[in-house]
């Protein structure tokens, strides 16, 4: 199964099934910023300052604990339905550059859901495959022409007559990369626990 992972849905898969994106940050925003005003009003070394402060880094923490359970979840969920599972092979931290989008990309967890989807691949004994994402969203997964497209075009149109969901035709080009590896070129065995970079085996 090709997936391919996205701001307005967590992944569209191959099949066409689509995953809702749950926002964790987003959805907590209002109380984190309540609890930052706190923070700034206390004075500077007071006890209630401090107290301020633990409020928010527990709030920060639910947050980054919910979206690690809900990759966690999904990850197994997707492992376990599929012997080969590909997706594509995304640099967040270079994405993050983007200013406009970094919010919304780390509120997404993309990096905790590939190491999770790797974690069990190796655990489940199923084959997890990283694509280059060149194109994906922009070739035809019909008959492999190029339809450029901007991010607002949500639908890929392609002169073959072949129209798609956009992220459908790309989860598509994302299992037939996968699928037209000579081999399998190896999987990242990682500790899901571990903050350090994986290392390929």
């Amino acid at each position: 199964m090709g997936l391919d992972v996205g701001l307005k849905e967590f992944y569209t898969d191959s099949n066409g099934h689509t995953e809702p994106n749950p926002r964790f940050y987003r959805t907590g925003e209002k109380r984190l910023k309540f609890y930052q005003r706190r923070v700034s009003r206390k004075k500077k070394g007071s006890a209630n300052r401090k107290k301020a402060i633990n409020k928010l880094g527990r709030t920060h923490l639910k947050i980054s604990r919910q979206r690690e359970e809900h990759a966690k979840r999904i990850a197994r969920c997707v492992i376990q339905s599929n012997d080969l599972v590909a997706y594509e092979d995304l640099r967040v931290k270079n994405l993050v550059k983007n200013h406009c989008l970094a919010k919304s990309i780390n509120d997404a967890g993309w990096h905790q859901f590939r190491k999770w989807l790797e974690y069990f691949g190796v655990k489940f004994g199923r084959v997890t495959v990283a694509v280059n994402p060149a194109y994906t969203s922009q070739n035809c997964s019909s008959c492999g022409t190029t339809v450029k497209k901007s991010l607002s075009t949500r639908t890929h149109i392609c002169k073959c007559g072949f129209v798609l969901d956009r992220d459908w035709n790309a989860a598509i080009n994302i299992l037939n990369l996968a699928l037209g590896t000579t081999g399998h070129i190896g999987t990242w065995i990682l500790n899901p626990n571990a903050s350090a970079d994986p290392q390929l085996r």
